[in-house]
């Protein structure tokens, strides 16, 4: 008898889906999965069959798609198939047939749930599967996370079968004679999973007989060890984050609190994609000098003064524009400045305005990024000051000085360090005619 109260409650249990929805099945048409399809047929869902030739097994697979295509028709529920070539694939993107299979087939399914109008995709994972997944991510080393294996739900995959193992499976298949075709590459040590499945559960089998059980429990208890790991996290992260405009500062005496120190710092730092050697570098450096850089994929992380900043590695830096008696806005990265003219004499006191005498501006003029040497004469003083004084002097970050424009006259002399500072030797007076306004508009 299929054992179907006991995949209601499964599903009920862990809110897998909803009465009304449409899930669409991947079937592969070995055992695992004509099971899911049978059991999802027998209690009344909505559903549509799909199935990947990834042209990997010759005559095998031609037969594999035509039965997953006869059981559909028989079923009648929606059948989707599709051809890959998969080793072209790999080869193309230079990762393994295995890695290139399971892209290749996640991105499809995603397009036909999309498009199709499905909720959920149903993968036919059981619980030696998770296992075998556990065993691969000790193997290659993991964190909390690779601990719990493969989750009932993640997204819009769900896993109803994660309450059998393979020898359930096998007798219930064998008992109400459901017919399925076999993977003959399953019985290859050539792969890692068929590898652990073969030569090595066996061996853990013998420790325990009640691997599966055993295994299912603790990775019970890892995902709510994670689930605990990650709300307490989100308190810290809201507690130490300062997020700023242009990244996101922690104050290094934070870190130098945090217990267990590169737990916690790894989990904070894990969404800018930086991995564990990183961060053990990073704690290694909390007493460096300022301008100390780590890079991730993404992100970068700088050590500022008193703080950690992690920023954007797509920062843009400030190209040379010009500008001419004409022009009326400067787009860089992804803000503006406006220029304007008026006869009326008026001043603002505002940062992100410079109100110049255009009497003294001579064009083209240029916007660009500072540069080693840069002098002007903040507004306000008499003397000149280097530009990389007055940034330490306002203790301006050292990821945003590539990225603070700076406005040049044509003589070459600094008119406005933008957003900042504008230079004292073009300032109004009461002699002034004409009024150049100068405008930074943050997008």
């Amino acid at each position: 008898m299929l054992p179907l109260q006991k995949f209601r409650d499964f599903i009920e249990q862990e809110q897998l889906f909803t009465q009304g929805n449409r899930i669409l099945l991947a079937v592969s048409g070995g055992k695992d999965s004509v099971l899911m399809l049978h059991l999802f047929k027998a209690i009344g869902v909505n559903i549509g069959v799909a199935h990947c030739n990834f042209n990997l097994r010759a005559d095998e697979a031609q037969r594999d798609e035509a039965f997953v295509s006869l059981l559909a028709g028989n079923l009648e529920v929606p059948f989707y198939v599709t051809h890959f070539d998969t080793k072209k694939y790999a080869a193309e993107n230079k990762i393994s047939t295995q890695m290139a299979a399971r892209e290749l087939r996640y991105n499809w399914f995603e397009e036909v749930r999309s498009s199709a109008g499905y909720d959920y995709i149903a993968l036919a994972q059981h619980q030696n599967d998770a296992v075998e997944t556990v065993l691969i991510n000790l193997a290659r080393g993991t964190g909390i996370s690779g601990l719990h294996g493969i989750l009932p739900k993640r997204d819009k995959l769900i896993r109803p079968l994660l309450f059998l193992d393979r020898q359930q499976i096998n007798e219930i298949v064998e008992d109400k004679g459901i017919d399925f075709v076999e993977d003959s590459s399953n019985l290859s040590t050539h792969y890692t999973r068929n590898k652990l499945r073969l030569q090595v559960i066996p061996h853990l089998q013998e420790i325990n007989p009640n691997l599966e059980k055993t295994f299912a429990e603790n990775i019970s208890r890892f995902a709510e060890i994670e689930t605990f790991l990650n709300l307490q996290v989100e308190k810290l992260a809201a507690k130490i984050f300062n997020r700023r405009t242009d990244g996101v500062y922690i104050a290094l005496a934070e870190i130098a609190k945090l217990n267990p120190q590169k737990l916690l710092l790894y989990e904070l730092l894990k969404p800018f994609g930086f991995g564990e050697n990183v961060v053990q570098e990073i704690l290694d450096s909390l007493k460096a000098l300022s301008g100390t850089h780590f890079f991730s994929a993404t992100h970068q992380a700088i050590i500022n003064r008193q703080d950690l900043v992690i920023v954007a590695k797509n920062i843009a830096v400030v190209a040379n524009q010009f500008i001419h008696p004409a022009t009326e806005n400067i787009v860089f990265a992804n803000d503006e400045i406006t220029m304007s003219f008026t006869d009326e004499l008026k001043f603002e006191i505002n940062p992100n305005k410079a109100f110049v005498n255009a009497d003294k501006l001579i064009f083209p003029m240029v916007l660009r990024k500072w540069q080693n040497g840069d002098k002007f004469i903040p507004l306000g003083m008499r003397n000149p000051k280097k530009v990389s004084d007055f940034f330490i002097n306002e203790k301006v970050p050292l990821h945003l000085k590539a990225s603070t424009p700076i406005l040049v006259n044509g003589n070459g002399e600094i008119v406005w360090v933008v957003g900042m500072r504008q230079d004292n030797r073009y300032k109004l007076t009461t002699a002034t005619k004409k009024v150049a306004i100068f405008e930074l508009k943050i997008k």
